[in-house]
This record gives structure tokens, sequence and C-alpha cells, in this order.
């Protein structure tokens, strides 16, 4: 129960009626303060606004001689954690007994101590009123007809806390003790917040610095308007009492909030919540921000939820969003999972809107300016002829020479020099694995059109990504060659490249890649074929009709069985030929 008035040094309930009016004489009457309402985390504190009159706290002003505040700038709310003790008027007249509430005066008492939660351990409350402790009736006389306020203790809010850490969360927002004020953030917006160097000083380098060092600041109001209040608030409930109190809209500000002053415990805090809400939605943004922040984990996260998830996280609302540099970093990447012409429309979206918000006019010139570094990362090798000339071709952003070049990469052989990236994307995560079949290398291996061809199964599925092919018997030459893998039963071509590669007249394998991983899966036949324009080259032999690869981290073992290709083939069998490596990822 709220108090209205008390007795400046009354501490106990005294029943007897003769005492009560001794002290009646000698005592003059004071109100005691007003609660404070509980501030945005769920504590008590008074009003953060910093436009109303400073506050004085429970008990502070009577500890420290502070000012009180006025009855106007007050919200009473009593509660379990606010220092002042609960207070029960009783008035007394010749002909009725009642108790009676009364509002805040300006003048202050002693502190007092908090009632326990719920008021179920205050020292009086309405009910211990009506108990037979209570005389029936008291003396008529003007002084036994004033008020008589029974209270709990007027000191000692300690002794309810019986930890460290319940001592200090219930300092946390509260002027108790406070030493220094924080105006935090910007306009009308500011709140101005109540802390304690100390507290503050133990739980961070920076305010340690900003309090006892060299350059130590004497202010008792220090403004932060780059701060968002409700993120500093969440930085002093950790400081306090280790407890987190983060969500949606606030992670990021309280992690640029634990940054600025070094709480490296609750900037973990933060990047776990993120990276338990990472999503292909958010993940663009979410990587901006971990960039912005100097976050390389959740960086890393965001980067493999995208080549994941990369036609949704495109697809999402903050892909536009993200800056230039971002961009490139996406580009950059071996693993994304998308077609290079998807790829290509999602950065033209992206520079409509970096062209709105540079205020430029969305024209191909601007949105190639707009796109810089960015669009030579984009791979148009890696599309089909088709859809480069339904799409980039079309669009205005690629000069007239860049179109004519890479038609002509589509079109004819030797392909003449392109400046965009041809190496192949490859949407999966690990290590790169590949096996040769032979045990030797010969030379003389001519051909005339018709294609080598070799069938092969495999125990656990895998995703083949090309084959290492011979090259030359006569010094450095440039080969062409169209690469494939088919699936024996139904004839189907899964995955083909017609590209070219050049060689270097030794008797090396020369990588030759396709477009997209093919999914191979275990105990199913397939045809891998090579057919190659070019002169006579090496060749392998001393065959092999199993081939196994073994991992070295896990140990996992890769088992390759090969068999001879009926049909239309240029001789390459089990034993000697053709194709002597298969690259792959598991």
């Amino acid at each position: 129960m709220r108090c209205c008035a008390c007795l400046s040094q009354q501490q106990t309930l005294q029943c007897s009626p003769s005492k009560m009016a001794a002290e009646e004489e000698s005592n003059s009457r004071a109100p005691c303060l007003n609660f404070s309402s509980p501030g945005p985390l769920g504590n008590a504190q008074p009003s953060n606004n910093a436009h109303s009159s400073p506050a004085t706290n429970e008990g502070s002003a009577g500890a420290t001689g502070g000012a009180p505040r006025t009855a106007g700038h007050s919200n009473p709310q009593p509660g379990p954690d606010r220092g002042c003790g609960t207070d029960v008027r009783v008035e007394h007249s010749p002909n009725r007994q009642h108790t009676t509430p009364q509002s805040a005066g300006p003048s202050a008492t002693a502190a007092r101590a908090p009632t326990v939660a719920g008021g179920a351990a205050t020292n009086m409350t309405a009910s211990s009123v009506e108990s037979p402790n209570i005389p029936s009736s008291l003396p008529s006389s003007p002084a036994s007809a004033a008020v008589l306020v029974y209270r709990e203790p007027v000191y000692n809010w300690q002794a309810t806390k019986n930890t460290v850490k319940e001592r200090f969360a219930f300092l946390f927002n509260n002027e108790v003790l406070s030493d220094v004020h924080f105006l935090v953030g910007k306009g009308m917006g500011v709140q101005r917040i109540p802390a304690h160097r100390f507290a503050l000083a133990v739980g961070s380098a920076v305010f340690d610095a900003m309090f006892n060092g060299g350059m130590a600041t004497t202010s008792t109001e220090i403004e932060l308007p780059d701060v968002e209040p409700a993120a500093f608030l969440a930085l002093l409930k950790f400081l306090y009492s280790d407890e987190v109190q983060i969500g949606p809209e606030t992670v990021m500000t309280t992690l640029y909030t634990a940054k600025k002053y070094a709480v490296p415990a609750l900037e973990a805090h933060c990047v776990e919540f993120l990276k338990k809400n990472l999503r292909a939605d958010n993940a663009f943004m979410l990587l901006t921000q971990a960039r912005l922040f100097d976050e390389p984990q959740l960086a890393s996260l965001c980067l493999e939820n995208i080549d994941k998830n990369t036609v949704d996280a495109l697809a999402a609302e903050g892909f536009t969003d993200i800056d230039l540099d971002t961009l490139v970093a996406v580009l950059e990447r071996d693993t994304l999972g998308v077609r290079e012409v998807r790829l290509f429309g999602a950065a033209v979206r992206w520079a409509e809107a970096e062209t709105q918000r540079q205020q430029y006019q969305p024209t191909p010139e601007n949105k190639r300016k707009v796109l810089g570094k960015a669009l030579v990362l984009i791979r148009f090798p890696l599309m089909t002829i088709e859809e480069f000339a339904a799409g980039p071709a079309q669009s205005g952003i690629l000069s007239d020479q860049e179109v004519v070049s890479l038609f002509l990469h589509f079109t004819v052989n030797p392909k003449p020099h392109v400046e965009f990236i041809d190496r192949p994307r490859c949407c999966l995560r690990g290590k790169e694995c590949s096996i040769t079949r032979f045990g030797q290398v010969e030379s003389r291996w001519g051909y005339s059109g018709t294609s080598d061809c070799i069938r092969f199964s495999v125990n656990r599925r895998i995703f083949v990504v090309g084959f290492g092919l011979y090259g030359s018997i006569h010094g450095p030459t440039d080969y062409q060659v169209n690469i494939q893998v088919i699936h024996t039963d139904s004839n189907t071509v899964l995955g083909q490249n017609d590209t070219g590669f050049s060689c270097d007249g030794s008797s090396n394998t020369f990588r030759v890649m396709f477009k997209e991983p093919v999914e191979i899966l275990p105990s199913v036949n397939y045809i891998a074929c090579a057919t190659l324009k070019g002169p006579d080259s090496h060749y392998g032999t001393k065959g092999m009709r199993k081939v196994t690869h073994e991992a070295p981290a896990t140990g996992t073992k890769t088992c390759f069985t090969f068999c001879y290709a009926a049909g239309n083939n240029n001789g390459t069998s089990v034993e000697d030929g053709q194709i002597p490596e298969v690259i792959f990822y598991t």
C-alpha cells in the first residue's frame, strides 16, 4: 500500500496511546517520496525523458541530501525493488477509525527499505491495521487526533538482496547511488539514463578509461547521440546483471554498442542470436552488417547460406540494398548454386536500385557505371548462346565489342579470348577430389571426330565437375573438345560443355570442366565422353578396372568401377586410351 503522509522520525509501531500522543507532539509531519514507473526493460527508474526535471529515486534524497522530485513529475508505482518502505496511515477521531491513502507532498523523508515482491512480506499492510494488536479506540486529544503512520524500516534495501548479482541488478537504470547520467539518442528521442561509474568501469575497458584514465571526464552528464537508447539499456542490463535482452529489432544496434564499449561477451551473444535467425531472405542484409562490424565468422555463415539458397537469397527484398563491395564478394564465389543468366538478372536489379540511390537516370550506361568491377565477375561464357542472346546481348549494358566477342566464343573454334571468367561455378562445398585410372602414359593417340568413351559407376553419390585430358605430343597446342556425361539406360545427356583447352606439350593432364556439376548416383551406369579436335596426343596404359579414393580427413572411400563402352568409340577401353582423370566432389 502506498502511504500519503508520515512522521519523519517514527520507525516502528507503538501501540501505547500515551506513547503515540507524546510522539505526535514532538514530531512534524512529512510526506514520503513517490515512486517512478518501471523503465523500458522492466526496471524501476525515474522518468528517463531528458526533457523532464532530474529524478531523485527512492531513498536517495534522504541518504545523499539530493533534492526530491515534485509530485507533478512523479509516476507512483510501488513494487519490490523500490528502496522505500510500505507506509499505512491511520486517522483517528472520537467517532471513527479508518485507513486512507494520501498523495505525495513536496518534501522527502529518510530512505526506507523496499517491500518484497507481491507485498507478501511487508512490515505493515492494510490487513495488519485491522489486526487485534491495533487499539480499538484512541484518546480524542488534538495530538492523538492527528495522523499516525506505520511503515517498514526506513533504510537497508540491501537486506532484501541476497547476492551481489541481485544488488547490482537492483541498481540497473536506478537513481539510487547513481553518480553519472547519460543522455542517449537524438532530438526528442533522447533518454536520460542513470548509471554508476564503478559498475560500468568493472565491465568495460572503454568506460574504465572514460572515468579513471588519464583523460577521465569529470562531467556528471554524458551525451551519446550515436547510440540507440534501447541498445544502451541492453548494454547496461548486461553489465549490471549478465542478463541478455536482445531481439530482432535491436540486435544490430546492440552489437554496435557492445563493440563501441568493448564488451565482447555481449558481442558474442548478439552474433549467436544472428546465427540462429539467419535465413535466405535476410542473408544479404546480415552479410552487409557482418562486414560493417568486422564479424568474419558471421559473414562466412551468411555466404554459406547464400551458396545453399542462392536463388531465394537473390530474390529477397534486401538484396538490392547491399553495397557494391558486398555484391563483388558474392559474385567472386565459385560456389553459387544458380545459373549465370539469373545472376546477371539479379545484378541488373541491383544496378537499377543503385542508380536511384545515386540519383542517376536508370539508363544502360549508368547501370554499367554503378556495377563497376562487379560486371566482369559475371561469367557470361557459362551461359548458353540462347540465354546470352535473349538477355545480356540485348540489355545495352555490354559494349558492342563485348557482345561480338562473346558470340564468337559461343560459335567458333578456336575460341577468341574474352575478358569474362569462363571457370564454372560449383555449388558444392568441401574439397575437390580426383582419381586417375591409368598407371602409365604413352605417345601418339589420334583423333578423327569420333568420341572416346568409358562406362563407369560409383558406390556413393558424387558430383562430377570435369575431366582431366591428355595434350599434344608436339609441344604447346590448343584443342577443341566436347565433354559429356550420359545416363546409360536412358541415353540422356546429363551434362556437357563444348569448349577448348591449351596444353604445354607435357604428358600431364589438363582440366576441362562442366558448366554445372553432374550428379552421379550410386550403382547406376554412366558413360563419360570426350570428343577432341587437334593433333595426336598422349594416352594412358595399364588401366585399372577399380579405382578407390579415400578422403584424408574422414577416411570415406569412393570406389569407381570402369567398363568398356560399346558403340561408336575412338578406341578407349579399361586398359588404355583417353579420359584418364575424373574430377568430382562428394
